[in-house]
């Protein structure tokens, strides 16, 4: 199994011709019966080796953060003597970058990379977390948010200065989303520290700034993706998974703004959800991104149930619900480009430039950049 970025590496190195990769391209596209602009590819899986070396890694990485959380505690650096020590994450986001030394510099394995990632990077912000517990001591956050939001801001900034360092030498796509999400830590730790005790009676406001910042990362997910609308580079699996980050940011905000969390939700509400959901899928055509309709789905499919309770059919509502939604996605998925061209040709040229085209043979005709 081959990824387009294996394709565009090939013609880099001379192995094939650019003309080659198109044609190749354009053969997977009929053989699908879909345009490859439409497959919404990324490297994710290359073959069962990649679960081998990730299931095999996650054991190593457990075994080392719990030598190190042994360590810590036997020097007296945890947390209230015997709590989480700080070399517990230390020594996973270390092997972490030793083993993408090979695995992801060298072998270039899709899946053991992404976890490696994840891993460096979340244990580079529980290093800093920790530590900083550590040096302050446990007893200055009882009851001090500010000294928490604080806290949660710094280790974000060594979460975003860690997943920085790897993408400069490893530029595993999902790099760029995980160092947004420590951007957005920090922000999200500066507001909690700033708003102090009355965080708590502040939520739509936390919410609402959530939902910016989820805007914010969509917006620079277009600008990555609008800069290779052929779909045909790493370029637009940084913004697949950078869609992926803002779409939760976004949709969750927006439906808990809207008192869908409450436990129950009225006809009113319920149809509200629905004709949001359809903007979401309307937008999610044109972007050619399916990242916001999944991230919405428990929201309609809750709202669909509720509703069917208050018509009565109460035995079948989450029988219906799953019929309505999964009838819908299956037509939307087996005539997404159909969809797609209903949806983008009316737009203004200059919009339509913006969002990946809908001929694929125009786009097989060119070489990958």
């Amino acid at each position: 199994m081959y990824s387009q970025n294996d394709l565009d590496e090939a013609v880099s190195a001379g192995a094939i011709s650019a003309q080659s990769a198109a044609s190749l391209r354009n053969f997977i596209a009929t053989q699908r019966s879909a345009p490859t602009v439409d497959e919404e590819q990324f490297r994710f899986i290359t073959g069962f080796n990649d679960i081998f070396v990730s299931i095999a890694a996650g054991i190593l990485l457990l075994a080392v953060g719990w030598i190190g959380q042994w360590l810590g505690t036997s020097l007296g650096l945890g947390v209230d003597g015997d709590g989480p020590s700080f070399l517990a994450p230390a020594a996973v986001a270390a092997t972490s970058w030793g083993l993408a030394l090979f695995f992801t510099a060298r072998r270039r394995m899709a899946l053991p990379s992404i976890l490696l990632l994840l891993a460096f990077v979340g244990a580079s912000f529980a290093t800093a977390a920790f530590a900083l517990v550590l040096v302050i001591g446990p007893a200055a956050l009882d009851n001090n948010p500010q000294m928490g939001g604080v806290l949660g801001a710094v280790a974000g900034l060594v979460a975003a200065a860690g997943a920085w360092l790897h993408w400069k030498r490893f530029q595993v796509p999902i790099t760029v989303a995980a160092g947004a999400a420590a951007v957005a830590a920090i922000a999200v730790g500066l507001m909690l520290a700033a708003l102090g005790e009355s965080f708590e009676d502040s939520r739509n406001l936390i919410l609402g700034f959530v939902l910016t910042l989820g805007i914010g990362i969509f917006f620079v997910a277009m600008r990555w993706d609008s800069s290779d609308p052929a779909r045909l580079t790493r370029r637009s699996d940084v913004a697949f998974w950078l869609h992926l980050l803002a779409a939760p940011m976004i949709v969750h905000p927006v439906f808990t703004l809207l008192g869908l969390n409450d436990g129950n939700a009225t006809i009113g509400e319920g149809l509200v959800v629905v004709l949001l959901y359809v903007v979401i899928g309307l937008a999610a055509l044109a972007i050619d991104r399916r990242a916001l309709l999944v991230s919405a789905l428990a929201y309609v499919l809750f709202a669909l149930n509720e509703m069917f309770k208050q018509f009565g059919a109460i035995e079948l509502n989450i029988a219906l619900t799953a019929l309505v939604i999964g009838s819908a996605l299956l037509l939307l998925s087996a005539f997404w480009h159909q969809a797609r061209e209903a949806v983008v040709r009316p737009l203004p040229e200059g919009l339509r430039a913006k969002l990946p085209v809908l001929d694929r043979t125009v786009l097989a005709s060119q070489p990958a950049a």
